[in-house]
């Protein structure tokens, strides 16, 4: 344990520090953890670091008597891990906590993180999105047929490089410790759905609504009586592992949003159509929170001439609610969340929603649309309502802005041209805005002297 690197990180999803430990507030922890994406808690630190020296020696009767508060108990794989060790400051205890996917409880309240908080959630919050009230979740049950055949050697192996690199340092994993870990495998080593949807060689096999599909319609609208060449111009469907998933998706994505390759220096940098960290972080959030136990049903992303549309099946999980998505989080399949997060495709466990409404406000694009009904949650990204705006808005003019728009439906712009459209100004004042153009590179002057015209370059 690095106390140091802790610190640093401070209290937020998946970490909390408790200076002095009761066994009421141990268990709550506990449970808030192990019902989402998982934890560790520090015993005996304040997040700035306060020591305190007779923790340690209190830790382990309070830790017994907060786990017999958890209900259900816990599984014997599932069981919190925990440890005293020397730090300079003094004896600190951790506590590390895997999600259990099967809801936990402590006095008959069930609680959840959210960010730097534990909330508690009612049980018809509870029960909403989820198919039925069972002790274990979906990604936990066990496939009939499936055997550690069906995992894929070259996923596991790229997995277990990500999850040593991105867990403490120093930890080392075994193979037999990761697929227990991942929750991939029960106590007796049968292949769960979580094992077969991170790391199968071809999990569709066994859910065929595992997968993306992704077309590309002609417009802004779906003709329906239309046939299927007049109504779009491509369609791709997209299978495997989850982190093979998220990859080929993007990768068909990237070939259908890109719109141009622009010079910044000697290197040469994509632009989009959206923003790229809002597109991938929708499209990583709807294959790892999906509803798994819906049937027949798969991603779908919607491209339009003016938005594109990604749908999820399940309704919204947990408390989540369209007034609280951005400010609560919970997940509906945490080991899948965690699996991705070792990937490397989930930065900060915790965020999300917060990632695309930034990206999309940054780069000058409407806020997200939100759509949820009981069985399905659609996110709307709309193109830029302005293209000139969102490229040049920081650079140049209103007047400027104003000429490219009358380029846009335009072969040309002129002098003259210019002095219409910007009667408030002086010549001089439209000579300058022109050359700076043409500086910048955004416009090539064509002519000389009064025969001159201007295009965008």
């Amino acid at each position: 344990m690095n106390l140091k690197n802790l610190l640093a990180q401070g209290r937020g999803p998946t970490l909390e520090f408790v200076l002095e430990p009761d066994v009421r507030t141990l268990a709550e922890h506990i449970v808030a953890f192990a019902n989402g994406a998982g934890g560790m808690i520090v015993v005996g630190v304040t997040e700035r670091g306060r020591v305190d020296p007779n923790a340690a020696e209190l830790f382990e009767p309070v830790l017994g008597g907060a786990l017999a508060l958890c209900r259900p108990a816990f599984r014997a794989i599932d069981l919190p891990e925990w440890r005293v060790e020397d730090a300079v400051e003094g004896q600190v205890a951790t506590i590390t906590v895997r999600p259990t996917g099967y809801r936990m409880a402590v006095e008959n309240r069930v609680l959840v993180r959210s960010g730097k908080l534990n909330v508690e959630i009612s049980p018809e919050q509870e029960l909403r999105g989820r198919v039925e009230p069972e002790l274990f979740s979906y990604e936990e049950r066990l496939t009939p047929g499936a055997t550690l055949a069906d995992l894929d050697e070259a996923i596991l192996d790229e997995y277990q490089r990500n999850r040593i690199r991105r867990g403490p340092r120093g930890e080392v994993v075994t193979r037999a410790e990761l697929l227990r870990e991942a929750g991939a495998v029960d106590a007796a080593g049968q292949v769960t759905t979580a094992g077969l949807l991170l790391f199968g060689k071809n999990p569709e096999h066994y859910f065929p609504q595992v997968g993306v599909v992704l077309v590309r319609f002609k417009g802004e609208a779906i003709n329906a009586g239309a046939s299927a060449g007049e109504r779009y111009a491509r369609r791709v469907e997209v299978t495997g592992p989850l982190a093979r998933l998220v990859e080929r998706t993007w990768q068909v994505l990237s070939e259908e949003l890109r719109l141009e390759s622009v010079a910044n220096g000697l290197a040469r940098e994509e632009r989009y159509a959206y923003p790229v960290e809002a597109v991938r972080e929708v499209v990583v959030n709807a294959i790892c929170h999906r509803d798994y136990a819906i049937s027949g049903q798969r991603i779908e992303i919607r491209l339009f001439d003016d938005r594109m549309e990604i749908i999820s099946p399940g309704g919204l999980p947990g408390h989540i609610t369209l007034d609280n998505i951005v400010e609560e989080h919970y997940s509906r399949n945490p080991r899948l969340v965690r699996g991705l997060y070792y990937w490397g495709y989930i930065e900060e466990l915790g965020l999300g929603m917060d990632i695309v409404y930034e990206a999309m406000r940054r780069e000058r694009h409407p806020e997200p649309e939100l759509r949820a009904t009981p069985r399905s949650f659609t996110v709307t990204l709309r193109c830029a309502v302005d293209q000139f705006e969102q490229q040049y808005g920081d650079d140049l003019s209103p007047r400027q802005l104003r000429a490219l728009r009358y380029l846009a439906d335009h072969d040309m712009i002129t002098n003259s041209d210019y002095r219409e459209l910007c009667p408030e100004v002086s010549s001089e004042t439209v000579r300058l805005d022109l050359r700076d153009m043409v500086t910048r590179g955004i416009l090539l002057r064509v002519g000389d002297k009064r025969g001159a015209y201007y295009v965008l370059k």
